[in-house]
């Protein structure tokens, strides 16, 4: 198939997944560049077009990927001035993909009582949560819970930040009012940093698991969440910072949870 014209119903169609309201509406996203589609096709997530530029052809890149690809999508071939409107970012990529949502279930992040669960409240910036997805799937995470208020998961700047680690892992929104009370009665233990904690990160043990709630970059997490917390744990900082932003202080974590648990 080939679409030149960037006034076809189904380029416009495209087009609007770049707002968050027709991405609710029709639960897809937009994925932009060989690197991400190639980890949608290894992840075997649900495609419906892989859309590339009708004179560069598909990319060589992807050619593996796409032959040991289980799902059904289709191929278009467009003009630049198609990619141009479909995409955000400046320079406009060869590729780019049509993407079914995936909403992950709270159960099968609960089925880990002992796993490593990062969850955001409030984190606003879409690079900080992109950020925070990629290092939990890199420290080996159980999952991510966005609650309300966070950035959009599919705001392609969120997106393009989480390197395809989107893909690897459970990560789902919802509120945290009931997510975090159905944690709890299956024994989760809730942890959040606090400038006033005895307790050093270095110094809890992570062995048991933990659900790590991370604030809003400037107000923190809200009052409702921070009344289901079960134990603060500080940071240690020589310097003269206040303060970290929610995507170093995820990392720390992370990694500080992963070194403990033997790795």
């Amino acid at each position: 198939m080939e679409i030149l014209s960037t006034q076809n119903a189904r380029v416009k169609e495209w087009a609007q997944l770049l707002e968050k309201k027709y991405r609710d509406k029709q639960e897809k996203f937009i994925i932009e560049g060989i690197h991400l589609v190639s980890e949608a096709l290894r992840s075997d997530w649900d495609i419906q077009y892989i859309v590339y530029d009708t004179e560069k052809g598909i990319p060589a890149e992807l050619q593996t990927d796409i032959a040991s690809y289980s799902g059904g999508a289709q191929y278009v071939a467009v003009s630049e001035a198609v990619l141009a409107k479909c995409t955000d970012t400046r320079t406009p990529q060869p590729v780019f993909a049509i993407v079914y949502k995936r909403n992950a279930l709270l159960q099968s992040i609960l089925t880990e009582p002992k796993g490593i669960v990062i969850v955001l409240d409030g984190v606003q910036d879409p690079g900080n949560v992109g950020t925070i997805i990629r290092s939990a799937d890199a420290s080996g995470a159980a999952g991510v819970i966005l609650g309300q208020g966070c950035a959009d998961l599919y705001n392609p700047k969120t997106i393009r930040s989480t390197m395809g680690s989107l893909f690897h892992l459970p990560v789902l929104e919802g509120s945290l009012q009931e997510i975090l009370p159905a944690a709890k009665e299956q024994g989760a233990v809730l942890l959040s940093t606090s400038l006033q904690a005895e307790k050093s990160c270095y110094t809890y043990d992570f062995g048991g698991g933990a659900w790590i709630v991370i604030g809003n970059e400037g107000k923190g997490i809200s009052a409702s969440t921070a009344a289901m917390v079960d134990e603060h744990i500080l940071i240690p900082m020589q310097g003269q910072a206040e303060s970290l932003n929610a995507a170093m202080a995820s990392t720390i974590l992370l990694f500080e949870a992963m070194r403990q648990r033997g790795v």
